[in-house]
């Protein structure tokens, strides 16, 4: 079908493999359901996956090792399933890049509804603007030399920054002009250990705004949209 979100499934429990695929299908994802890492490598290789369903315990490579090998080289979503419960495991997968953290048991409906809700939080960031492979991005009359990570104003005065201020900067210079939420800068900013709860990045664009002298209380550069968040509100230009 056009458009169906392919779901990858790698389990070494045959049974599970074959529950999750039917409903999956039946829920109307494209599913394939493998049992290791090597056949996983293979799937991916041979198409587009969207999200991929990784259980922690496998033969060869486990689960863990797979999810930091996938995170190097792909943003592909992962959902990592366990039979241990211990919150220890569910930070230590967090940390390796997965999305969303299942312990076994659990419903193929409750599967259902973590996939719907990774799919649809990944897709709400806006594209990227490939400002990362930028050696100076241009913007309000100052340029961010992204290899000395400072600032250099039109009166060639230097301000240095946070490697925190400058990632966030990063973040708004890739998407000018448009709304982030705070949940999306602190995806983008954190990673997938981001916590929703956390207004760090009010405090943060706060230091960044006195870095470029943008006033607080009526800012030119980053203004704050009521109820929404943040935008980079000037045009950007790219050097490399």
């Amino acid at each position: 079908m056009e458009n169906t979100d392919h779901i990858l499934v790698v389990d070494d429990d045959a049974e599970i493999r074959s529950l999750l695929g039917a409903y999956l299908r039946k829920s109307g994802y494209e599913t394939n359901a493998v049992p290791d890492g090597r056949a996983m490598w293979e799937a991916l290789a041979r198409g587009k996956v969207d999200l991929i369903v990784l259980d922690v315990m496998l033969p060869g490579d486990d689960g863990l090792t797979l999810c930091r090998k996938l995170r190097s080289e792909s943003d592909t979503p992962v959902i990592m399933l366990t039979a241990r419960g211990d919150e220890t495991d569910r930070i230590v997968g967090l940390e390796m890049g997965a999305d969303d953290y299942l312990a076994k048991p659990f419903s193929p409906r409750e599967l259902l509804a973590r996939i719907k809700s990774v799919l649809r939080r990944t897709r709400s960031l806006p594209r990227n603007l490939r400002a990362d492979d930028a050696q100076i991005i241009v913007f309000a009359g100052r340029r961010l030399d992204v290899v000395a990570r400072h600032l250099l104003s039109q009166d060639g005065v230097v301000t240095a920054l946070s490697g925190a201020e400058f990632q966030l900067l990063k973040i708004f210079l890739s998407h000018p002009n448009h709304v982030l939420t705070r949940d999306q800068l602190m995806l983008l900013s954190k990673g997938r250990d981001a916590d929703p709860m956390d207004r760090t990045i009010d405090i943060l664009v706060s230091r960044l705004r006195q870095r470029l002298a943008d006033d607080s209380a009526d800012p030119r550069i980053i203004k704050t949209v009521r109820g929404e968040g943040y935008v980079l509100a000037v045009p950007v230009e790219v050097e490399r």
